[in-house]
């Protein structure tokens, strides 16, 4: 049974009921996984009437991918998600290091503050990565024209 405490709202993204011709509402512990996503991806300073909503992420696209920087990482996005989100307690980040395939996969468990219920979202965050040892790199080498 969801609390109303948690609240409802508009489900992100937003979506059309198709029978009701409104927009898909979102409630409970689904609005909660909405709000997290909502936060990890937008940008401090992205909206012009909440400049301090949001989190970094984009500034980790093109980190170095070492145990210092996910640290820093988990850490940042932390503090992010218990500053600007009220219904959760106790976030615990893990990081799971792929960073030859791109992406490194950041589980998000968390508390529901108000009944202590936990739950967890796997966000895939997305790296510019350097590519495989087997990948054969490509040099843009410029035409040299002789006048």
């Amino acid at each position: 049974m969801e609390q109303s405490f948690l609240g409802t709202g508009v489900a992100f993204p937003p979506r059309i009921d198709p029978a009701t011709g409104r927009f898909k509402l979102s409630s409970g512990s689904q609005s909660v996984k909405e709000s997290i996503y909502l936060i990890l991806m937008t940008q401090v300073t992205e909206r012009l009437t909440r400049p301090d909503f949001g989190a970094e992420t984009a500034r980790y696209v093109f980190m170095d991918v070492n145990q210092t920087g996910l640290t820093i990482m988990r850490r940042e996005l932390t503090d992010a998600l218990l500053r600007q989100e009220p219904r959760i307690a106790n976030v615990n980040i893990t990081t799971n290091m792929e960073a030859q395939q791109g992406y490194i996969m950041i589980g998000i468990d968390y508390t529901l503050a108000q009944n202590n219920k936990r739950d967890n979202l796997v966000f895939p965050f997305y790296l510019n990565a350097e590519p495989l040892p087997n990948d054969e790199e490509e040099y843009y080498e410029p035409e040299i024209i002789d006048t």
